[in-house]
């Protein structure tokens, strides 16, 4: 698993939309991106209304939310419009990005977060987190590095 000082790494992948979405965009900037395993079911719907519930604060710190699961891009598309989701959902239906994070698990993404800084280092690390309230976690951190 990529570790705390380690450069995040590299991936492009479709979003909800069929566009694709590369790491590289976000240089200089801080982003979460978080893995899950499978659109529309509970646990993952409540972890990804979380992060929505707490995007406005997200984006008031420029930091963009990137969610990642083994799901199509018309499952992403279905789950973000039932959910109303604010943030960007990346297909990786073959497991390639989870494999380079050590987040793949049978056939489905392991749900683990990262934080990767402006520089493209990994700043924070979240292993086998709990949907609830680890978006806020992941808030309180980013302002964190923000004053640091």
């Amino acid at each position: 698993m990529p570790q705390v000082g380690q450069t995040a790494p590299a991936f492009s992948l479709q979003n909800q939309d069929g566009e694709s979405v590369s790491l590289s965009e976000f240089e200089g900037q801080r982003v979460v991106l978080y893995f899950y395993p499978k659109a529309g079911t509970e646990g993952c719907t409540i972890e990804a209304n979380n992060f929505g519930d707490a995007f406005d604060e997200f984006e008031r710190h420029d930091v963009p939310v990137l969610g990642v699961s083994m799901d199509s891009v018309a499952d992403l598309a279905a789950f973000r419009d039932d959910e109303e989701l604010p943030f960007t959902l990346l297909s990786d239906e073959d497991g390639t990005v989870a494999e380079k994070y050590d987040s793949a698990g049978d056939g489905t993404a392991l749900r683990n977060t990262f934080v990767i800084g402006p520089n493209g280092d990994i700043e924070a690390v979240y292993e086998d987190v709990s949907p609830g309230e680890h978006a806020e976690q992941v808030l309180d951190d980013v302002a964190e590095h923000e004053v640091a």
